[in-house]
């Protein structure tokens, strides 16, 4: 890690997940679509609210929730681990001006169909902030 990403306070390093967060909260991977392609032959998203962590809107997301100060884990229907993640800050509503800010995505340590997220201020300090997350394959 570089030196002014340590001295901004990110981390490269995720907390563990709990008994809870690595059992994907009960959900059965989704084993093909209708048309018999493979579940990673789709587009899913969420849109997620910085302060609680829920959910506001999405597709294929079945669970959010806030792990610390601009840290959340986002579960989806089936394991993708093998997909692309997109994340941005935005407002959990169509319309309006998002706060500034940074966010980074990668799988969740030991959550198939998980995605963590970090959010940050533009300065680099953690903080709770509303994004829209895109999982591709």
């Amino acid at each position: 890690m570089s030196e002014s990403a340590t001295s901004k306070g990110k981390s490269t390093e995720q907390p563990s997940a709990s008994a809870a967060e690595a059992a994907g909260v009960g959900v059965e991977f989704v084993p093909a679509t209708t048309a018999g392609l493979p579940p990673t032959a789709q587009t899913f998203f969420a849109v997620i609210n910085g302060g609680t962590g829920a959910v506001v809107r999405g597709f294929g997301v079945v669970s959010a929730a806030r792990v610390a100060v601009g840290q959340y884990q986002v579960v989806f229907s089936h394991d993708v681990t093998g997909s692309a993640y997109v994340g941005t800050i935005g407002l959990t509503g169509s319309v309006g001006t998002s706060p500034s800010g940074e966010i980074a995505v990668v799988g969740r340590s030991g959550v198939a169909n998980g995605v963590f997220v970090q959010t940050w201020t533009s300065a680099g300090v953690p903080a709770d902030r509303a994004f829209h997350l895109a999982v591709l394959s």
